[in-house]
């Protein structure tokens, strides 16, 4: 929901090092893979109850994930593989995060942990499977042009889901609240990308149902 407001504050705030990165000869690659070791960083972090340090690495996480998709148009060099990459390891920093807090706390903070861990799995499942089938009708990216695919909106986005971390790493002992309340927005972005996704698709194939082409026969 705020991935579209938020970004383009962000970017001229990165551009300095963008640059500098560029003079030095750093690949967008190179980045991505950087961000998420240093974002894995955060799980040993959470696990032992370093909150500071585990507040960094998210930080700092971010901060490469954002740097890499610009530094890759700054050098032109763009790409689907480097796309893939990024996506793959942004969700397994997802998935890393919630699963650190229930192995430090098991016990109360387990169950939480799992709900969210799964929904997590539908909010990217609807998002990546919208993304491949929009690749193949090329239905257009109004609002994120430069992403290597199509970005579905929803009410939980990567900035949601950051200030969700920032949270846990701010107020701990709150994470199962934190955890079902975010979990249920989740749902609610679950659905409609699933709705909608769906309601597209079949709008931009033109095929109608067994029993409406039917109906349409015998009129």
């Amino acid at each position: 929901m705020l991935d579209a407001k938020v970004t383009p504050y962000i970017k001229p705030l990165l551009r300095p090092m963008i640059v500098a990165l560029s003079k030095a000869c750093v690949t967008p690659n190179q980045v991505t893979l950087a961000g998420f070791v240093i974002g894995m960083l955060a799980v040993p972090a959470i696990i032992n109850g370093w909150w500071v340090l585990a507040f960094i690495c998210i930080v700092a996480n971010r901060v490469f994930d954002g740097i890499d998709g610009e530094l890759a148009r700054f050098q032109q060099s763009s790409s689907s593989a480097g796309g893939f990459l990024d996506i793959c390891l942004d969700f397994l920093f997802y998935a890393a995060v919630p699963l650190a807090f229930g192995v430090a706390n098991p016990i109360e903070w387990g169950v939480p942990a799992l709900v969210l861990m799964a929904a997590f799995v539908g909010t990217g499942s609807s998002f990546l499977a919208f993304a491949v089938a929009a690749e193949k009708f090329n239905i257009e990216k109004p609002q994120f042009k430069n992403k290597s695919f199509y970005y579905m909106q929803g009410l939980t986005e990567g900035t949601e889901t950051i200030l969700l971390f920032l949270a846990f790493c701010i107020w701990p002992a709150y994470f199962p609240v934190l955890a079902y309340v975010f979990a249920s927005a989740c749902g609610i972005t679950i659905i409609t990308r699933v709705y909608s996704g769906f309601t597209t698709l079949k709008a931009v194939e033109g095929i109608d149902d067994y029993c409406s082409n039917k109906d349409k026969e015998k009129s």
